[in-house]
This record gives C-alpha cells, structure tokens and sequence, in this order.
C-alpha cells in the first residue's frame, strides 16, 4: 500500500487536472454507475466533533482503460476547533482498494482531497452553469476551501478582472487577500459585509460553516452563478430559504440534497419549495439530461454535500500518478 501525505497529494495532482476527474465522477453518479450509502455521521452526545464515513464503488468502464473502478472509502473526523490550532478543520483518510486483489492500494490524507475535489466539482458546476462572460468573483469565507475555490475558479473563468472577499473574521480575509496576490498574482478586495462582497458579482462561491444563514435572497444578482459548499449539514445553512427558493438549484446527489442538506432542508419544511425545486444533479447536466442555465437573467445555484465517489475517484487518479512517478511510502501490510 501506498501513503500518501498531504503535500504529496498535492503535488501529485494540479487543480487544473481534478477537474476532468470529478466531471468523470458526477457523469458516472448520475449513469448510475456508481454504489454508495448516504454518509454515516456519528456525533457523541455533547461533543462538538463528528466522525463521517463515505464508503462507495464505482463501475469500471467496459473496455477495460480505467484508473478509477472499484471500491474505496473515505474516513474523517471533524474538529470545529482545529482552526484555532492553525489546522485545517478536517482530518482523515481516503482509503481505495486494488480492483483485481481487494488490498488496499493507497491511502490518502483526506484533508488535501476534500480541498481539491470539491473546488474542482465547483469548477465542473461553473463550467456549465455559469455565464461564458462573468467578471465579478465574490468569495464568502476565507479558510481551505476559500482558497482552493479562488484557484479553481480561475482555471474556467480566467477572464474574471475583479475579486471580493468576505469572512466573519477581518484578519482571516486579509490572510486570504494576501494568499491570493502571493499565490495567484490576484488582487482581492475585502469586503466589510456579505452584501457589499456580492453586489453584482456574477460568480459567487459561498464556504462559511455557519448555522444561520449570511445570504439573503435580494443579495445575489441577476443571472449569477453561486456554488454553494460550506453548509454540509441539517443544523447548517448559509442561505435564507427564500434565496434559496428564488434560485435555479443544481446539487450534485438528489438523494443526498434532500436528505442531509440545511440549506435546502429548510425551505422545503417551510413549503417555500418542494422536492421539484432541485432541477437537476450535475451529472445529468453533464449527460445532457437537462440543458442546465436557460438564460442570462436566471440564478444557478449548486449545492454541493460532496460526495464519496468524488474522494475515491481522486484516491484512484493520485493512485495511479503516484505510482507512475514513485510518489509516497510504500507500506507492506501483512493480510
């Protein structure tokens, strides 16, 4: 087996490069290739921290030319108070399983794939949701997932000539302005409120892991996009229920999306909306079962939950590259 640390999964695999490899895994989730539970959470009584598990299978392609079939299962425990440490707030594995011999093939750090996957499945929902011509980034938030979306971002929009930030913590969105010109050579601008951050921004990426809502329906402008991926669970929400109602909504698993998701949990016991609100999963917009934005006017909304089948098929891709380029430790295990 192979492992592969945080620094090593990053350098294995670019941004740019994930992109491709999570579209891959939203057209095959929603072909019904693929075989996965809704996550399991076990949150102790009276404790702040969660264990997730996402285990899964995915169907290999019939010809035989696949990295990415099989099975493997993601594992992590969520620390609300790891970023006051400096650490990131999630720690975990991604462990994926040879196809021929079920041994386990490589294990990953989980905190550096659920940063590339999901802003990666962001860029996908972009890519196809957004306007060809969007000029105004508005980030909301300013932790891991801020920064991998600004550089996800960039690699399908890298016309955008005008970036925001806004984060509940000044200083925390003046380390992100400052990530951002030394990192990626953008200018961005703090914001002091969520309004100011999303006036006419026709691109907004929303990663704050608030209880209450920060966004207001009459905050998002006319034919923006927003990918939607800080609030994962029930008790959580970054949108009102009627912005939530007022936008196009895309996610990337019904299944997940009406089960386990605040944002759109919310709405739906209110009766602002109903099961029929969630147009379509982004896979389907990427089989071409649904056309996805109609016009320049509509808000497209994304609500991401994330997804096992996106760990585990990035497992298998830095699998394969680390194993091509001798990345990692290799580890024998006797079974």
């Amino acid at each position: 087996m192979r492992v592969l640390s945080r620094t090593e999964v990053e350098q294995l695999l670019t941004q740019a490069e994930v992109i491709p490899v999570m579209a891959e895994a939203m057209r095959r989730y929603s072909a019904g290739l693929v075989d996965q539970p809704l996550r399991t959470i076990l949150r102790p009584e009276g404790q702040g921290s969660l264990l997730g598990t996402m285990p899964c299978h995915i169907t290999p392609r019939e010809d035989g030319a696949d990295d990415y079939g099989g099975f493997g299962v993601k594992a992590m425990v969520l620390k609300p108070e790891n970023p006051a440490r400096g650490l990131d707030l999630h720690a975990g594995v991604v462990l994926v399983f040879d196809p021929d011999t079920g041994r386990p093939s490589a294990l990953l750090d989980a905190g550096a794939v659920t940063a590339m996957r999901t802003a990666a499945v962001s860029a996908v929902a972009t890519d196809v949701l957004a306007r060809r011509d969007c000029a105004v980034l508005a980030i909301l938030g300013s932790g891991v997932q801020a920064r991998s979306h600004l550089r996800s971002m960039l690699a399908v929009r890298p016309e955008i000539r005008e970036f925001r930030v806004w984060s509940r913590t000044r200083e925390h969105a003046e380390a992100m302005r400052a990530f951002a010109a030394d990192q990626l050579g953008v200018e961005l601008r703090v914001t002091v409120g969520p309004a100011e951050a999303l006036r006419d921004a026709d691109l907004v990426c929303t990663t704050l892991a608030c209880r209450e809502p920060v966004v207001e329906a009459e905050m998002l402008a006319p034919g923006a996009h927003v990918n939607a991926v800080g609030a994962s669970f029930r008790d959580h929400r970054e949108f009102t229920a009627a912005a939530i109602a007022r936008a196009s909504l895309f996610v990337d698993s019904r299944q997940s999306a009406l089960s386990e998701s605040g944002d759109i949990g919310v709405p739906l016991q209110e009766g602002l909306i109903g099961a029929d609100h969630v147009l379509a999963e982004l896979g389907e917009v990427l089989l071409g079962k649904h056309p996805g934005r109609t016009g320049d006017t509509e808000i497209t909304l994304y609500k991401s939950l994330g997804l096992a089948v996106q760990d585990v098929m990035f497992g298998f891709a830095a699998s394969a590259a680390a194993h091509r380029s001798k990345v990692g430790t290799e580890v024998q295990l006797e079974l």
